[in-house]
């Protein structure tokens, strides 16, 4: 009869523990179905139909707005230039933003303003920083006096009127804006090494390289390979700062997927085709994010569970 009552109260306390978890995860779970799910099910709803967002719904056109996509040579563009975003960022921003970040990890003097003052970049909203380098950027202006009065004239370009460099621009703006975050993301990172082990390394005969590589590095690998993720999933997102400074131009050269999908919604008021390049650029982010969890992220998983459950 006790065993009987035990059981019985250990089911209560299950239940009970069931309802509090599910009483606090339902506001969430209701915000994401409504606010998640449910445009990504009327996006894929409207993607199949020739649709200007005001007549009735009723012109049916299956999978041609797809098709349109993919044999338009602007989406192709786009689709490159995001691609170019991310091997450029995983080439050059993050290696930087982690440079940054093992400097400002050893003590001097002045370390918390340096900081603060790389931060700074990533608290501007994407329109104020596109709105000033765009006013940087005109001919004559401070970027072009500045190479001039250097006696670098000959580097003057038309930074934001040319189609050959124009997303190269662009990237080092996006950099600059950016990479105070990956910096402050890795720096956390790197405090939460204990010192001990490097400088254990460098007693046993190991140079600073080595410690790095072979201690270090390795360690700081769950947050580095956050910090990745995050950049490759933003760059696949890339709009405000795009729009704010050449609206994708000059002849389609700055396009990017999410501009391709504004412009055709939003100015061509067509929905229809709009809703199928957003739906496109989810899929791509989906399947990213999927095969970045399954390759990459699956053995940090895997660790913290192994230690949860231990």
């Amino acid at each position: 009869m006790s065993a009987i009552s035990a059981r019985s109260g250990v089911d209560a306390r299950s239940r009970a523990k069931l309802r509090t978890v599910t009483l606090f995860l339902l506001p969430a779970l209701v915000l994401y179905l409504l606010f998640v799910l449910f445009p990504v099910v009327q996006a894929a709803h409207y993607s199949v139909f020739k649709w200007n967002g005001l007549e009735p719904l009723d012109n049916f056109v299956g999978l041609k707005n797809y098709e349109t996509a993919f044999n338009s040579d602007a989406f192709k563009t786009a689709v490159s230039n995001n691609l170019l975003i991310i091997v450029l960022s995983l080439a050059i921003q993050i290696p930087f933003s982690l440079s940054l970040a093992l400097l400002l990890n050893r003590r001097f003097p002045g370390r918390a303003a340096f900081r603060l003052i790389f931060f700074v970049p990533y608290v501007l909203s994407e329109a104020i920083t596109g709105v000033v380098f765009t006013l940087l950027l005109q001919p004559h202006a401070l970027v072009d006096g500045s190479l001039q009065a250097a006696g670098l004239g000959g580097l003057v370009q038309h930074w934001l009127a040319d189609t050959g460099i124009v997303m190269i621009t662009m990237f080092v703006i996006i950099t600059w804006k950016y990479f105070g975050f990956h910096m402050i993301l890795l720096l956390a990172g790197l405090q939460g090494i204990p010192r001990e082990l490097e400088e254990a390394a460098l007693i046993d005969g190991a140079g600073r390289w080595q410690a790095f590589r072979y201690i270090t590095l390795p360690l700081l690998g769950p947050t580095l390979r956050v910090s990745v993720f995050l950049s490759m999933i933003g760059s696949l997102q890339l709009f405000d700062m795009v729009w704010v400074m050449t609206g994708g131009g000059p002849l389609n050269a700055s396009n990017t997927m999410a501009i391709s999908m504004f412009k055709a919604g939003i100015k061509n008021q067509q929905m229809g085709y709009g809703s199928a390049l957003a739906v496109i650029i989810f899929l791509f982010a989906l399947v990213l994010a999927l095969a970045y969890q399954r390759f990459v992220l699956r053995r940090d998983v895997e660790g913290a569970l192994t230690v949860f459950n231990g």
